[in-house]
């Protein structure tokens, strides 16, 4: 194959590869129903976060060491988070801040001011607006929706298209795209319309392996076998996010649940299945009712970034280089049980099928063994191995290799 017909990542996408972690807010009218979906019938009364405290939210995604949020502006039920002037379901009718507060607001603020970058979710599917039986209604009212989100907030690093409640919907997805092109050109598609990202497949923050980037389409939703279809103009390269929520299947907080709190164990797999995987993993934490992430939900999530900056916060050693066979060499023998490989996909996704071997009493024993590489691979070594040189061998590849980082970590790397 010629390599003018690799699929090659936008400088955008590749950006937002190197993320690697974002974490979702899901609140709305549901964080004060203990429901996950409203039918957009419950009270704006309802709504009254008191102590909202958006900067405590994105302090605990940067601490934790996430690089970008996600917003539910808008779910299913209809209710806005902004004072939207579409609708009057939305913050501007409810008890909080006397009907003048406006969540986006406070959030993209947050961010703003703690270098965070955010995206927003945008549930195509209302249940609340009366226009949604008529389509070509509902789409002047959803492009206008969609207009003050993209144009009143800063910048965005993903649009947000959720395809559950829409199976079998069409909108008006080259009008959808526009806006996000013309007003956000930089901003991720979520696996709707045009997307430049899609949908892993699953709400359980795990990838396949392999995983590749390239796709023509993706699953609609959780509902449906069917899959989405996608416009003629979306890319080939369409990496995959992994969205997962930190409480077992709940994706809004629920009052008297920290039972369903993962546990760091469970967490630290998802990260290897997806991240390790060469995904993103986008984790959801709720903000209670108080408007506040809950303390133990805050104490896993710190201790999940806490534990991959313990484990890969320091390489022994790494290298970079192309061809078919990469040595990596440490001072002195280690021992290792991680090694982290990254291709340069600027150029493609070239790997196809590599073995990776460590220098035991002077021969090449294999330790490791995969497909894909793509933007990222994590090999656990186990049982870890003691050596000074590891070799990276590419056995099948689409034109020559380009390997971005080859590290390996070991106990004696961690502080």
């Amino acid at each position: 194959m010629n390599n003018t017909k690799l699929a090659r990542p936008t400088p955008q996408q590749m950006a937002w590869q190197d993320l690697e972690l974002g974490m979702f807010f899901h609140f709305g009218i549901n964080t004060f129903c203990d429901q996950e979906w409203g039918e957009g019938t419950d009270s704006p009364q309802l709504f009254n976060p008191k102590e909202l405290d958006a900067r405590q939210w994105i302090r605990t995604a940067k601490e934790a060491g996430f690089k970008y949020v996600i917003l539910t502006a808008k779910h299913h039920d209809g209710f806005c988070l902004w004072p939207t002037k579409t609708t009057d379901y939305s913050v501007k009718s409810s008890p909080w801040k006397d009907g003048k507060g406006d969540v986006v607001r406070e959030v993209a603020d947050a961010c703003r001011e703690e270098n965070m970058l955010l995206g927003l979710y945008v549930s195509p599917w209302d249940r609340n607006a009366p226009s949604y039986s008529d389509p070509d209604a509902y789409d002047d009212f959803y492009a206008e929706q969609l207009t003050e989100l993209l144009t009143e907030y800063g910048p965005l690093v993903e649009v947000w298209f959720d395809g559950a409640g829409s199976e079998g919907r069409k909108y008006d997805w080259p009008r959808i795209i526009g806006l996000v092109r013309s007003h956000q050109p930089d901003a991720m598609v979520f696996n709707m319309g045009a997307p430049t990202i899609r949908w892993v497949g699953n709400e359980d923050g795990v990838a396949p392996y392999p995983c590749w980037n390239t796709a023509e389409s993706a699953r609609v939703s959780m509902f449906t076998s069917d899959m989405n279809t996608w416009m003629e103009e979306t890319p080939e390269w369409v990496p995959a996010e992994c969205d997962v929520p930190i409480r077992n299947r709940h994706w809004f907080w629920h009052p008297d649940d920290e039972q369903s709190l993962h546990s760091l164990e469970h967490l630290l797999d998802l990260y290897y299945r997806s991240v390790g995987h060469g995904t993103t993993l986008l984790l959801n934490v709720s903000p209670d009712n108080r408007g506040l992430l809950p303390e133990a939900d805050v104490s896993r999530v710190l201790e999940l970034g806490a534990e991959i900056r313990h484990r890969f916060g320091n390489p022994l050693s790494e290298t970079r280089g192309s061809g078919n066979d990469i040595i990596l060499e440490c001072a002195e023998e280690q021992e290792i049980d991680h090694i982290v490989t990254m291709e340069d996909i600027a150029h493609g996704e070239r790997v196809r099928h590599y073995i990776i071997e460590a220098e035991i009493a002077g021969e090449w024993a294999p330790i490791a063994e995969g497909s894909a590489i793509g933007h990222k691979k994590i090999d656990r070594i186990e049982p870890p191995v003691h050596t000074s040189r590891i070799r990276l061998r590419v056995l099948e590849a689409v034109e020559s290799p380009a390997v971005r980082l080859l590290s390996v970590f070991g106990p004696s790397g961690r502080v």
